[in-house]
């Protein structure tokens, strides 16, 4: 059975941003396919998609390599986001279903739990989830998968300081399922707008000036398990 190259796509992606690939670093078809245990088709269709998205670049004499963002690139992300989470939670006050508002708000009270807790991890991965579930109740697919483009290069280029008020902070997110449930779009915009500011303020560049770079390919932190999906 073909290994569908969104896999491939997926994990290739999950180590960039993870840092495993050096900025810069040549990613040839003939490793890539050995270390994740497929052939060079779906390794080639993937470089493809992730030269599309911005994550690849293809050098004249070197082929496909790991892009190598400006700092003003990175801030054009930052700025980007911040124009279309609000736009995003706007549309999901007319769309959402339910389900979502279902999904928001268990997030919104596990999100106050940790936050009492003081568990900084388990914040960030409830944090994104619930962006991306706001993203999917704008009942947008074009505007839901470039937030989730956005999300996974700002995660590559930036680390993020921990708020200082983490609860706080979860109050937000409880502002902006109040607005949605309510189907107030403007108030919901307004929200996001002033979370997301306020968010993007913690970002640090992880490459300032093209510092600060890997010396070498580490080796990956989640490793791709592919067997279900090759015979």
């Amino acid at each position: 059975m073909r290994v569908p190259a969104h896999s491939v796509c997926t994990a290739i992606r999950d180590d960039i941003v993870a840092g495993v690939y050096e900025r810069g670093s040549r990613l040839t078809e003939e490793l890539l396919a050995r270390r994740y245990g497929v052939s060079r088709v779906p390794v080639r269709e993937a470089l493809r998609t992730l030269e599309a998205e911005g994550f690849v670049v293809t050098r004249r004499h070197a082929g496909a390599c790991v892009a190598e963002p400006t700092e003003q690139e990175a801030a054009d992300l930052l700025e980007m986001r911040m124009l279309l989470e609000p736009l995003g939670a706007a549309r999901a006050a007319q769309r959402r279903t339910e389900a979502h508002l279902k999904v928001l708000r268990g997030l919104v009270r596990l999100g106050q739990e940790r936050a009492r807790r003081g568990n900084s991890e388990d914040l960030r991965s409830l944090g994104g989830w619930f962006h991306e579930t706001l993203a999917q109740a704008s009942g947008s697919p074009a505007l839901t998968s470039t937030l989730a483009q956005l999300r996974h290069k700002i995660a590559w280029m930036y680390t993020v300081e921990a708020p200082a008020n983490p609860a706080e902070s979860w109050a937000e997110h409880g502002g902006i399922v109040d607005a949605v449930a309510r189907g107030d779009s403007e108030r919901a915009r307004a929200v996001t707008a002033l979370h997301t500011e306020r968010a993007t303020a913690a970002h640090r560049l992880r490459f300032p000036g093209g510092a600060d770079r890997p010396d070498r390919v580490r080796t990956s932190q989640h490793p791709v398990n592919m067997t279900g999906l090759r015979h």
